[in-house]
């Protein structure tokens, strides 16, 4: 829930979190730890950027999922040391997105029993009474999904509300919806029930009429000791997580080994024979060459690297057989409550928002995947995911054109230049198998944001590298071609462009042109690189460049300068074979030739 967050700021300070009563002052001000909207990392207690309507559920979803799951991996008769509910508040706003409706019917087709949902029903929205725009009967909604559903409670009478949460704690076969009928702006004897009082200042005078009518004398932002007394959480909490560590002592005295490895996947570890594993996969690759669909590349990058991370907890939106994302270790959490994939269906916005809540409760490393056109419907929760700086890695297959005869519907253009504009996300686009799990490595090992692995349906050539650029590959860009000297132009590429790169480059260069090729799998990744590595590659001096991908072609312009030249998407794709589509658009070596030279005239 949004508009709820002085309330959530409010009720940390008094339980007694570190939020103090003049944070609570700067209440939406620059810098503050009590921003607009609650920020996950701001202030303690906080657990999820909220904001976007409709995402909170969803992320309460994957929580739900993450407690259940690793409370299937690590419990032991006894030694129940993941053990908690997931509480989460919905209002009308909520109700009305459709990624609520994705998640909620997850959640019942799942039967998260543990998850308990307040739902904030007081009948107003900006626009004023939602009985001219929403009229669904909410109750049965959610009884159709599979929701044990509690309505008509008395959402300002604290003993009706206990009493619901007790009965819905009773029931573990199903999620639960309270459904708690307030009055927005309670209290206001002018406002309450208007949708005046939904986010606009009350007024000094309404104020004063609000005091008076609540019977509050105290001046504001001070409350009285009896207040703060009857409030305060602080020797609660601390005797049930001392209980808990002497439970968790308990399970570590009779399971060790599993103690050790919650300790390790809950802090985001990986595992200590990580860097040597998945380094030794890639040199194995770049040993043994095979022309597959990075797709193909991206689920034998599962396959080995699943081994060592029990922490993965997989999924696709209905497209598993396309997207790749199921390896031989993979079990359904609908067939074994302690397995490590989840079918989404076709809920794009509702799996991401989904794996973000995975990734903010902890002890799992999620990853989902649909077609990258696809991502435009899960566009806001991936944002969020970057915004909140959370480890999650989101997978996308069928890149380009290359889709072929299903058609510009389905052929993502924009979508990679749009990802790659994102603050904080790291987007890759591989050209081969090596690139690939290279990706993947560094999705693995990044810890302070998402990653979005983008992949293609058909084939790929391996590129062939010495040790050093095997080592670059990591660095986001690098020179995979080079000549001797100083190159009079360079070749820039990425993905399935990266062949026609280097196959334009041998011709050039038997026609005596020195010529460099770079291969940027992740602009993002370069652009981190220090100023002399970048100089390097990309040397300032070589002003003839020529950029090469099937996406939109003004993202290049950052990378060939205003007199660069660039082959790239001006328009949407055509249904028609792949093959016939490169053609159309311009990505062919000819194409690559005729635009080289004439920067070399």
């Amino acid at each position: 829930m949004v508009m709820g967050s002085m309330l959530i700021y409010s009720l940390l300070h008094l339980t007694g979190y570190d939020l103090s009563i003049d944070d609570l002052k700067q209440f939406r001000q620059l810098h503050s730890r009590t921003p607009g909207h609650p920020e996950y990392g701001y202030a303690p207690g906080v657990e999820t950027t909220t904001g976007p309507l409709g995402q909170g559920i969803c992320n309460a979803v994957g929580m739900a999922i993450a407690e259940r799951t690793l409370a299937a991996q690590f419990n032991r008769q006894g030694h129940d040391v993941v053990d908690h509910f997931t509480y989460t508040f919905m209002g009308d706003g909520c109700m009305m997105e459709g990624v609520s409706h994705e998640a909620c019917s997850l959640a019942g087709t799942l039967k998260l029993g543990k998850l308990i949902a307040f739902y904030d029903d007081n009948g107003i929205s900006i626009d004023g009474h939602v009985e001219g725009w929403f009229t669904d009967d909410t109750a049965k909604r959610f009884e159709a999904y599979g929701w044990h559903v509690i309505p008509a409670i008395d959402g300002h009478d604290a003993d009706a509300i206990r009493a619901a949460v007790e009965q819905a704690k009773k029931e573990t076969g199903k999620p639960s919806l309270l459904m708690c009928k307030t009055i927005i702006g309670f209290g206001s004897p002018n406002k309450a029930g208007s949708h005046e009082s939904h986010g606009a200042p009350l007024g000094d005078a309404e104020i004063a009429a609000t005091r008076e009518a609540l019977g509050w004398t105290h001046a504001p932002f001070v409350i009285p000791s009896d207040i703060y007394a009857a409030w305060d959480a602080k020797t609660a909490g601390q005797a049930k997580e001392q209980a808990w560590n002497a439970q968790f002592a308990a399970y570590q005295a009779a399971y060790p080994e599993l103690a050790a490895e919650l300790k390790r996947r809950v802090s985001g570890e990986l595992p200590a024979d990580w860097g040597f594993e998945s380094q030794k996969f890639i040199e194995q690759l770049q040993a043994n060459p095979a022309n597959i669909a990075s797709r193909k590349a991206s689920q034998n990058a599962l396959e080995a690297f699943g081994k060592f991370l029990p922490e993965f907890l997989g999924g696709s939106a209905d497209l598993a057989p396309s997207n790749l994302t199921i390896w031989s270790g993979s079990k359904s959490i609908m067939d074994d409550l302690a397995g490590n994939y989840i079918h989404y269906g076709v809920r794009e916005f509702g799996m991401s928002a989904i794996m973000n809540g995975i990734a903010l409760h902890g002890g799992f490393l999620p990853y989902g995947a649909t077609f990258l056109m696809f991502m435009e419907y899960a566009r806001n929760a991936v944002r969020m995911a970057a915004l909140m700086k959370i480890r999650n890695v989101f997978v996308y297959t069928h890149d380009s054109i290359g889709l072929g005869e299903d058609g510009p519907t389905h052929q993502p253009v924009e979508q990679i230049a749009s990802l790659r504009l994102t603050p904080n996300m790291s987007t890759w686009r591989p050209c081969d198998q090596v690139e690939s799990a290279v990706a993947w490595k560094h999705a693995i090992e990044r810890n302070d944001g998402p990653c979005a692995l983008i992949f293609s349906r058909q084939n790929l050539t391996q590129q062939p590298r010495t040790p050093e650029q095997l080592a670059n590959v990591a660095r986001g860009g690098y020179i995979l071609k080079d000549c001797a000297g100083v190159p009079e132009l360079i070749l820039i590429a990425t993905g399935s462009e990266v062949s026609l790169a280097v196959d334009a480059a041998d011709k050039l260069t038997a026609e005596g042109r020195k010529v460099r090729v770079v291969s940027i799998p992740s602009t993002e990744t370069f652009d981190r690189q220090d100023q002399n590595y970048r100089e390097s590659v990309l040397p300032s001096g070589v002003t003839k460049r020529v950029a090469i991908e099937a996406g939109i072609a003004d993202f290049w312009f950052k990378y060939v300068g205003l007199n660069g030249s660039i082959i790239g998407m001006h328009s949407f794709g055509e249904s028609a074979p792949a093959e016939q589509l490169f053609e159309e658009f311009g990505f062919t070596v000819d194409n690559v030739l005729t635009h080289a030279r004439a920067l070399l005239k």
